[in-house]
Formats: C-alpha cells, sequence, structure tokens
C-alpha cells in the first residue's frame, strides 16, 4: 500500500481512457479490413486489451501469448516464453497488444517470432510507450501515451506483482 500512496499519478484514468478510445480509431482505420489475429500479451496486457477490443468494431480473432522479460523483478532479464499462441499465424495480419513499451526486447521477439512462424504483416500497439531516450530495436504502430522514464504501474503494469488494476498510471518513487 506504501508503494501506491506515496507514487505520483502520471496518466490520469480518464487519459487513459480517452487514449484507448484514440488507438481503437487508428486501429480500425488501418485494420477494419484485414480480419486480424490479436494476441495479447499476458499479463500485463489484460486491462488495455480488456478496453479495447469492444471499441474495435470489426471482425477479428483474438488469442494470447505469455512472454516475459521480468517475473517479479524490476528489471528485465531472459526471454521466457511461458504460452505460445494457440492460432496459426501463418498468413495472417497478427496486431500484438502489449501494456508498455519498455526497452523493445519483448516485443521486437515476439514480433520476429510471429514473421518467422509466417505471419504476413505484424503490428503492434502498446497502451505506453516509455520514453529512454535512447533508441529501441522496435517501435509500436498504435501508442496510447508517452511516459517518462520512471517505474510505473496500473492500467495492466505492475509494481512486484501488484496494481495492474489500477485506471490510471502511477510512478514509484525512488526507483
Amino acid at each position: 500500500m506504501k508503494v501506491f500512496q506515496e507514487a505520483d499519478l502520471v496518466c490520469s484514468a480518464e487519459e487513459s481512457a480517452l487514449a484507448v478510445r484514440r488507438v481503437a480509431a487508428e486501429i480500425t482505420a488501418r485494420l477494419a479490413d484485414a480480419n486480424p489475429l490479436v494476441l495479447a500479451v499476458m499479463g500485463g496486457a489484460v486491462v488495455f486489451t480488456g478496453q479495447l477490443l469492444p471499441q474495435l468494431n470489426f471482425p477479428l480473432d483474438f488469442d494470447y501469448l505469455h512472454v516475459t522479460r521480468y517475473g517479479d523483478v524490476t528489471t528485465g532479464g531472459q526471454l521466457a516464453w511461458i504460452v505460445e499462441p494457440r492460432s496459426d499465424v501463418a498468413g495472417r495480419v497478427v496486431l500484438v497488444v502489449d501494456d508498455i513499451l519498455d526497452e523493445g526486447v519483448t516485443l521486437a521477439a515476439i514480433a520476429q517470432r510471429l514473421r518467422e512462424q509466417g505471419a504476413s504483416e505484424v503490428l503492434s500497439a502498446v497502451f505506453a510507450d516509455k520514453n529512454l531516450g535512447r533508441s529501441k530495436p522496435i517501435a509500436a504502430d498504435f501508442v496510447g501515451v508517452h511516459l517518462p522514464n520512471r517505474y510505473v504501474f496500473g492500467f495492466g503494469m505492475d509494481v512486484k506483482g501488484a496494481w495492474r488494476n489500477l485506471p490510471a498510471v502511477y510512478a514509484v518513487r525512488g526507483l
């Protein structure tokens, strides 16, 4: 509870909802005729995906994958594939939905694997893109909000496994 009480609000619930609506409109404009396969990256993308999907008013297929570099720690480590998508991606337009584009290593690895499996196009939508002040191995095609280079939580992002359920985004003080 202390980490939440001492945190700084960096993106309000209202700003988060507006960002989801804008991203949904951008995705609709680009993919409405593509019948894409939407893949949510568990577990961070749950909140973003849950709010995004009802706003995509076109046919799509949905599945998920689970890959992580973090586990319960706050710095990225080795990439671990926990669950691969069950859906065949060969010949499909695939939209990967994730909570945050931090260093970009995880999202880049996911996109590479999907292309290797034959996806005709791999696009990505992230709720947040963290400004690291340096280049990343991948850029998201659709971005909800840009965040400062701080340890953030809420709206699907966690701090030591907690607070994913918050409707806004907060930054930890002292990390």
